[in-house]
């Protein structure tokens, strides 16, 4: 019975189909495993050491349990990083939200040259950006930017933009929000792309104007697509980082210091690597928890749209 079972495993397609596609999925799983997965897990062990960024050969770093994460919460330039990522998160996310639907509800109405609007919208996402930052911080130049030029030659004032404590941070978003539009605008594309042209007819038909249609088809039939590029922004916002390093450096006066340049300094030059990984986990515990109350208030209007 035992033989007769064996070959019959063996000659069962099935059985070989499934072993096959262990192996199709192996490269990939050893790539996730090496560059991910123990970095992430060597990441959260160094997080309860003092482990400096350079160290002796066979010098073990001390342990120091919970005292990283203790420092973090207690630490007044973290509160005022967090405070200032909060900041931009706040002014990001809804502004590209809002000006990502209206590009796309224009593009949608069958404008000539849609491809190139598509185009133009979409390069700043896929363009570096540090190439943004440095772009942007020519345009907020205070001496010969192209901001500054153009509201002098309107006869309005200009402004200090990058190096003024209240301004530095809403130029940030706006150069934020000009690199990061084209790609909710082409998700939202996309979802009204999918909407049947019936319902609209059927709403001309009852005599529902341009607003109602949208707030009562296109709206609920876009949730999933809302619903995915308002998580998404929010945790790419929490995690801002190049702009700031190339626009501000943190400054004026650490008014845009968010959290993963906060980061960035104390693990590459101060060299405290062990308590930057612990701010690194603190950050992942907050865009997690975002994140699930996000799940938990909008999930289920989601599933019942889709």
């Amino acid at each position: 019975m035992g033989e007769a079972k064996t070959e019959k495993s063996r000659g069962n397609p099935r059985v070989r189909q499934d072993w096959s596609g262990y192996l199709f999925i192996l490269p990939a799983a050893a790539i996730f495993s090496i560059f991910v997965a123990l970095p992430v897990l060597f990441t959260f062990y160094i997080s309860f050491h003092d482990w400096p960024l350079l160290a002796a050969p066979g010098q073990q770093p001390p342990y120091v349990g919970l005292d990283n994460y203790r420092r973090v919460l207690t630490d007044e330039e973290f509160r005022r990083s967090f405070i200032n990522t909060v900041y931009y998160v706040v002014g990001t996310v809804p502004a590209t939200l809002i000006i990502a639907l209206m590009l796309a509800l224009l593009l949608n109405t069958g404008l000539r040259g849609i491809t190139w609007y598509r185009t133009a919208f979409f390069t700043p996402v896929v363009t570096a950006g540090v190439a943004v930052g440095l772009l942007w911080r020519w345009v907020f130049n205070t001496d010969y930017g192209l901001l500054n030029y153009g509201l002098k030659a309107i006869g309005l004032p200009t402004a200090a933009w990058l190096d003024s404590v209240h301004l530095a941070m809403p130029a940030i978003i706006i150069a934020s929000v000009w690199k990061g539009v084209g790609w909710g605008m082409v998700i939202f594309l996309a979802g009204l792309q999918g909407i049947p042209e019936h319902l609209y007819e059927a709403a001309r038909l009852d005599g529902a104007s341009g607003w109602k249609q949208f707030r009562h088809i296109t709206v609920p039939l876009l949730f999933p697509a809302i619903f995915f590029v308002l998580i998404m922004s929010i945790i790419g916002s929490f995690q801002v980082f190049d702009l700031v390093y190339v626009m501000t450096g943190g400054g004026p006066l650490h008014a845009t210091d968010v959290i993963i340049f906060y980061l960035y300094q104390f693990a590459f030059q101060r060299f405290q690597l062990g308590y930057a990984a612990a701010v690194s986990y603190v950050l992942f515990a907050v865009i997690f928890l975002v994140t699930l109350a996000q799940m938990r208030v909008f999930g289920r209007r989601v599933q019942y749209e889709m």
